[in-house]
């Protein structure tokens, strides 16, 4: 029964690890750069989840929507402004660009709300539901269902709509995708925003989810790249295997190991 209640737990948990990661993986697929600010915006959006509750009383479900459309839109800038520029020039200076991005969101959380763990504590928090001998946080059980209905939504936008098609074809050949009229540069500007709007809508559910602190994304980081690497660069299908493998092995180990091992 332990390894059924594990797996249910790793099950949902590898939903959210499925979001966390998509906009990573679609980021790749376009712009064959790896966002290593991509946890840190997961955070920063964390911080401003709570503090939109805790200030407004603003759910963190509904700040979702309103992280998505900021987040998107300056996702969308950073990429015109700056990543377009200097991948132009050179790979590499894009990705030390998003390092500074990373390290500057981490200067404001800490300069803005210390360093000190945070976390959103809503009123469903502590609930959980047993059917059985299996016991369910309530908050596992919502954290997966908005990240299925969002990862949909990801999933019909890309394969049931011109921009998801052109997206698509950016992201399998750029030089191909231009020839037959697509605008590269507009899709991977959008494809970009969108990225960075997938990774804010993550950061409320993660918010309630885990504890968050300002240099917590570097531990992220790592546990995305790995999901992004074992689903296959560039493979969005991919990433939601392997982010419920990993959820899967994460929460069934821990019930064989000691605790301290879940995460290697």
């Amino acid at each position: 029964m332990l390894l059924v209640q594990g797996t249910v737990l790793g099950i949902l948990v590898g939903g959210m690890y499925a979001l966390m990661a998509s906009g990573l993986t679609l980021i790749f697929g376009v712009m064959r750069l790896i966002n290593i600010a991509h946890a840190a915006v997961i955070i920063f959006a964390s911080y401003l989840s709570w503090m939109l509750f805790t200030s407004w009383g603003i759910d963190p479900l509904i700040s979702i929507v309103i992280l998505v459309v900021v987040f998107f839109i300056a996702g969308a800038l950073l990429q015109k402004g700056i990543l377009s520029a200097l991948i132009d020039k050179d790979l590499s200076l894009a990705l030390l660009a998003t390092l500074g991005v990373a390290n500057i969101l981490e200067g404001m959380e800490g300069a803005f709300w210390t360093s000190s763990f945070h976390a959103i504590h809503t009123d469903y928090s502590v609930l959980t539901y047993h059917v059985g001998d299996i016991y369910v946080p309530l908050i596992r059980i919502i954290t997966f269902a908005a990240s299925v209905i969002l990862l949909g939504g990801l999933y019909v936008l890309l394969n049931h709509s011109n921009l998801g098609r052109a997206i698509r074809a950016t992201t399998q050949n750029r030089g191909v995708a231009q020839l037959v009229g697509v605008n590269v540069d507009r899709i991977t500007m959008i494809a970009f925003g969108i990225g960075i709007a997938v990774a804010a809508a993550a950061g409320p559910l993660m918010g309630m989810y885990y504890p968050f602190y300002p240099n917590s994304h570097w531990g992220w980081i790592g546990k995305l790249m790995a999901i992004v690497v074992l689903g296959g660069l560039g493979s969005f299908r991919g990433t939601l295997l392997a982010a419920l493998i990993l959820g899967i092995a994460e929460q069934v180990s821990v019930l064989y190991v000691p605790a301290d091992w879940e995460l290697s």
